[in-house]
């Protein structure tokens, strides 16, 4: 599901793979450049200028809990021991492509695949492949919630059980794009930002609350049939009245693919 490009801020692990990558690689830290890390400064001051008032008070938060802060690229061997002591959960570095039924699996064993590659100076405005800024920025401040860290894995595990049922994958799929990608939530002072793929975009921060796209209210039935395309601007978001939907739906599609 997550896409990246190989980077030279990874190296083989010195650990045993688990079963879900093979072989699971770990963040050389010494290879950033001085233009990675300006780079870095660049976007965190950019979003954390433009976030306050548009995030999900659970992001802005877990944003101070995992400690990250303009001074630095994130060094995974400071974020894990964090992440498993707040919520249990910890990052595994991909090189590339990771397929969904094996970032799915991941899920379900509380991993969330990051890449460690940085995009360029040039390219802060747009990217085809998500880079560390998304699944590190965007994913990471959301797994220090409870509620949401937990809906994530039980997403990862029901896929795990479904994952021989035709098509179920796809469905999986949508409602992981439709919610921990490009959600929205709906706070008592206003709308706000969940997803990942829009709190790491400049543009799309400002162009999801605006009044050019569709927003409608959630519902499992509406994601699931909606269809989506990653090298865009989406076109249509579904807004959440409260994050207890998101362990609801997902005992609904459980439910229906039950039947």
């Amino acid at each position: 599901m997550l896409s990246s490009s190989a980077s030279s801020a990874l190296t083989p692990a010195a650990t045993a793979a688990t079963p879900a990558v093979l072989p699971l690689l770990t963040q050389d830290y010494s290879a950033y450049t001085a233009a990675d890390q300006h780079v870095w400064q660049l976007l965190f001051d950019r979003q954390m200028a433009l976030l306050p008032g548009r995030a999900a008070d659970a992001f802005l938060a877990g944003v101070q809990h995992i400690g990250f802060t303009r001074e630095a690229i994130p060094d995974f061997r400071e974020v894990n021991p964090r992440l498993r002591e707040l919520t249990g959960w910890e990052l595994v570095v991909v090189p590339g492509i990771v397929d969904d039924a094996i970032f799915f699996g991941l899920l379900a064993d509380k991993k969330f695949p990051a890449t460690t590659w940085l995009r360029k100076l040039e390219q802060l405005d747009y990217l085809e492949e998500p880079d560390m800024f998304h699944d590190v920025f965007g994913h990471v401040p959301l797994l220090t919630n409870p509620e949401f860290a937990a809906f994530l894995q039980q997403l990862g595990a029901a896929a795990q059980h479904h994952r021989h049922q035709p098509n179920s994958l796809e469905l999986f799929t949508r409602l992981y794009w439709f919610t921990a990608e490009f959600g929205l939530l709906s706070q008592p002072d206003g709308l706000r930002i969940y997803g990942a793929g829009l709190l790491s975009s400049h543009g799309e921060v400002k162009f999801s609350l605006s009044e050019k796209p569709t927003r409608l209210p959630f519902s499992l039935t509406g994601v699931l049939d909606t269809a989506f395309e990653k090298d865009k601007f989406q076109e249509l978001y579904f807004v959440l009245e409260s994050m207890h939907q998101l362990p609801e739906s997902l005992a609904e599609l459980q439910a229906q693919l039950a039947d």
